[in-house]
């Protein structure tokens, strides 16, 4: 059985999910920041869909034109599909409102229910915490009616923004996370499988050794294998407590 029979949607899929959209700053940022909740979430049968905010034109290790070739063969790996835009560039993203209605015009045009950003914390890439504040703000104004800018597309409410966190330093400290159990070996296959395809990054450092120990701590602290970590920026809503997984305390 191959990697994509593996990662095909399981009887359990609903087709009525609506679609999740992840931001990068970077090809690779989603990857290795949360490749494995992707996983999870084609495999249940949701649509992905990916926006990267530059090609990695200001990297130490890459051409621009690897990374974009690289990307696109990871997100494939994952079941997702992507697009490109330009905004500032690699390592020259600044916050302006021209950017975030840019952002919520993508929001109009996907409609996914769920976004998933680069945290906000500031000691990070610089590209990444900007964009995770960009995001924020789009998904506000993708919400506004009257925005003349916007007016090409209806408005559109998002349920829930999580934020990811590409490197531990990234990990917010003022709120607690939701960890999603990536441990299936199916999901771990592909998540390792696309952050091999970043073979221009990895080669210079151990990037999915970082990450995979990071699930494992996350994992045990939970008593699973692997564990990713999402932080939401408002408290999620259920309407009831049976929709509640037990709590992650296991020591």
């Amino acid at each position: 059985m191959t990697l994509t029979d593996l990662m095909k949607p399981t009887l359990k899929s609903q087709n009525n999910l609506a679609p999740l959209l992840a931001f990068g700053a970077h090809p690779d940022d989603i990857e290795f920041g949360c490749g494995g909740v992707i996983a999870n979430e084609t495999r249940a049968g949701r649509k992905v869909h990916f926006v990267l905010c530059s090609r990695g034109e200001s990297g130490t290790h890459g051409t621009p034109k690897q990374r974009t070739a690289e990307a696109k063969k990871a997100a494939a790996i994952l079941g997702a599909t992507i697009e490109f835009i330009k905004l500032d560039g690699d390592a020259q993203l600044e916050i302006r409102a021209t950017h975030a209605l840019k952002l919520a015009a993508i929001l109009r045009r996907v409609r996914p229910g769920i976004v998933l950003a680069p945290s906000v914390v500031e000691n990070q890439h610089p590209d990444h915490w900007r964009l995770g504040k960009l995001v924020r703000d789009a998904a506000r104004l993708a919400r506004f009616g009257g925005l003349k800018q916007l007016r090409r597309s209806p408005s559109h409410a998002i349920e829930q923004l999580f934020f990811y966190a590409v490197t531990p330093e990234a990990e917010p400290r003022d709120i607690s996370p939701m960890l999603i159990d990536v441990s299936a070996p199916e999901i771990i296959s592909a998540w390792t499988a696309a952050m091999e395809a970043h073979q221009s990054q990895v080669r210079a450092r151990n990037y999915i050794e970082l990450q995979l120990t990071r699930a494992r701590l996350l994992g045990a602290r939970a008593g699973i294998g692997h564990a990713i970590a999402l932080f939401p920026n408002d408290p999620p809503v259920i309407e009831s407590l049976s929709q509640l997984g037990r709590s992650a305390r296991r020591f």
